[in-house]
């Protein structure tokens, strides 16, 4: 159930000098309002052209009721139709996974009004259901599906999990990561339906050994000892599509990458030699340090990089335009528990889910299978002023 509050958080928000300077300019300070309350486990949300929000709720710690929806009058409604959103853990056998969300992990609208939903099919993070794993194009003007495209064993692994996506402007390629055991980029020609694993197992998909994930001052661990070790995760791409952006969650350095560099393989007979992985990663780039990140985002706006940290409960932002340039926070405030996924309305507000996997029966034995979580807003410029 979705409850609407449209209130303003109690609780200050830190904005720090130099952390919003268009914001600044104009006078006003970051706003955060809860858009709505969830009672189940969310992670992605996406905002329509047209300001429609879509959001989804991954299979991990229950057998989530639905895993795609468009928010409608203050409720989840099941997107595109109760069908897609038909299948459950006891009924595997029964439904085809081919036609069926099975673990929904992100949503993204591009430009072309398709909705691209990301189907890992590791209910639990474990076993990757057969024939499972696919990309969904959903047509946001019929509401009906247009595009399936499948990915076999090469491409996601027994032990993947396949998490966000971003499409390039023209709409013709889908860039995804797979923050699994074997941390990859996944590149996917959306016309004719190919996809190419790369950078699989490279250093910088993977996650980094020296970093300690901590929520609440403390690591952050399983009852079993086991800390976070999410490996690519976060992906961002610039917007005039020409460089992708990527980091672990167990990581601190978020890597770029040319996209010409991605592209031109779908119609080869071979593989081109600048798609092998020793190939790419002569052409990675080390942008900065993020310190560990879950979600990015490159807003249309001012064409700065948000980032979620959820070890400060805070979203922080990149000026990319300044070679070196460290991170400053925009927001904190102790509600964002682990800020997730980001979307960028039609009029600039950034829109943030806060999925709480600290607070998941996964790391605090006890907690509620149907964890409560959240959909956020932040917005600037005239009017938005300080939380009261």
């Amino acid at each position: 159930m979705l409850h609407p509050t449209g209130a303003r958080l109690g609780l200050a928000l830190l904005l720090l000098a130099g952390a919003a300077p268009a914001a600044l300019a104009q006078g006003a300070s970051p706003r955060l309002d809860k858009v709505a309350s969830f009672d189940h486990q969310v992670t992605g949300v996406t905002v329509a052209r047209d300001g429609r929000i879509f959001v989804n709720f991954p299979r991990w710690s229950e057998d989530a009721p639905v895993s795609v929806a468009e928010l409608k009058d203050g409720k989840p409604v099941p997107y595109p139709d109760a069908g897609w959103n038909s299948w459950r853990n006891a009924k595997q056998d029964e439904i085809d996974p081919r036609t069926h969300f099975v673990c929904v992990q992100s949503v993204v609208a591009d430009a072309q009004d398709r909705l691209w939903v990301v189907d890992a099919a590791a209910p639990a993070m474990g076993a990757v259901i057969k024939d499972g794993p696919k990309l969904v194009g959903i047509d946001l003007k019929t509401n009906q599906v247009v595009k399936t495209i499948p990915f076999d064993a090469s491409t996601v692994l027994q032990a993947s999990y396949i998490n966000d996506v971003r499409i390039s402007p023209d709409g013709k390629t889908a860039y995804l990561t797979d923050s699994g055991a074997e941390g990859a980029l996944i590149v996917v020609d959306l016309d004719g339906g190919a996809a190419r694993r790369v950078l699989s197992g490279h250093p910088t998909t993977m996650p980094d050994k020296s970093v300690t994930v901590t929520a609440d001052g403390q690591p952050l661990r399983r009852p079993d000892g086991r800390g976070v070790s999410f490996s690519a995760d976060g992906i961002a791409l610039s917007p005039d599509g020409k460089t992708l952006y990527w980091q672990a969650i167990k990581g601190k350095t978020l890597y770029s990458l040319p996209t010409d560099a991605l592209t031109g393989w779908a119609t080869a007979s071979v593989v081109p030699e600048m798609l092998t992985d020793r190939t790419l990663g002569g052409k990675v780039v080390a942008v900065g340090e993020n310190g560990p990140a879950d979600g990015l985002l490159i807003a249309r706006k001012d064409g700065r990089m948000y980032v979620t940290s959820p070890q400060d409960d805070a979203v922080k932002v990149r000026d990319l335009a300044q070679a070196g340039g460290g991170l400053t926070t925009l927001v904190q405030d102790r509600q964002l528990r682990w800020p997730d996924t980001f979307s960028e309305g039609p009029d600039g507000t950034i829109y943030v889910t806060t999925s709480h996997i600290q607070d998941s029966a996964d790391y605090k034995p006890g907690a509620p299978i149907s964890l409560p979580t959240e959909l956020w807003a932040i917005r600037t410029g005239p009017g938005a002023g300080p939380v009261r």
